[in-house]
């Protein structure tokens, strides 16, 4: 389990006549956090620098800062707070004084922290998709293991010889699902991974 963020959040830092805004959000996917980008980069400011955590994929942009103090301090920053699936946008506007490499990477970084650190957040479960095989004899008992499991149910198909039951589980569920389903079953049912559907 991790966490992410509630709701979107903002948070103004000033550093010597610099105004740096951080804005974030909670994000599913790469494409989501550039449409966050989108809706909040200021065109006429300085810069908008940025960085995503999101699982193992993970982007940064300095735009134009100097190489190393805008983007990937904003992504430690992320990391800092144990968040995953956020999007963090620092949005600089030039107050005529120069920072520095040390100044700068303190200002992204710390506009970045403060404003995830005070954020409200909600826990995220991440699950993964699996699909069984029963036969219409055990679908009551297997029904009700998944349920206390915390599975999502994805799918249901029928046919002569059974079910087949497409779900999403939480990964640590996974090995006392596949004790219970081979139960039940008598080790006739397995639980296996299943693709991901695309989006429609």
């Amino acid at each position: 389990m991790s966490e992410t963020l509630l709701q979107p959040v903002r948070f103004d830092l000033e550093v010597k006549k610099s105004l740096f805004r951080c804005q974030a959000a909670a994000v599913e996917s790469p494409e989501q956090a550039l449409a966050f980008l989108h809706s909040v980069q200021n065109h006429d400011a300085t810069h908008n620098c940025w960085a995503y955590r999101i699982g193992q994929q993970y982007r940064f942009s300095d735009d134009g800062e100097p190489g190393g103090t805008a983007g990937r301090p904003i992504l430690a920053a992320i990391d800092g707070q144990g968040l995953d699936g956020v999007m963090a946008v620092v949005t600089r506007w030039f107050g005529g004084t120069k920072l520095g490499a040390g100044g700068l990477v303190r200002a992204y970084s710390g506009a970045a922290a403060e404003c995830l650190r005070t954020a409200a957040r909600r826990t995220v479960i991440v699950r993964e998709n699996y699909q069984l095989r029963c036969k219409f004899e055990h679908l009551g008992s297997i029904h009700l293991a998944l349920q206390h499991a915390g599975a999502l149910k994805a799918g249901e198909q029928f046919d002569a010889d059974g079910a087949i039951l497409q779900f999403a589980l939480p990964a640590a569920e996974l090995v006392a699902l596949q004790a219970q389903v081979r139960d039940i079953s008598r080790g006739h049912t397995e639980v296996r991974s299943a693709p991901t559907a695309d989006p429609a």
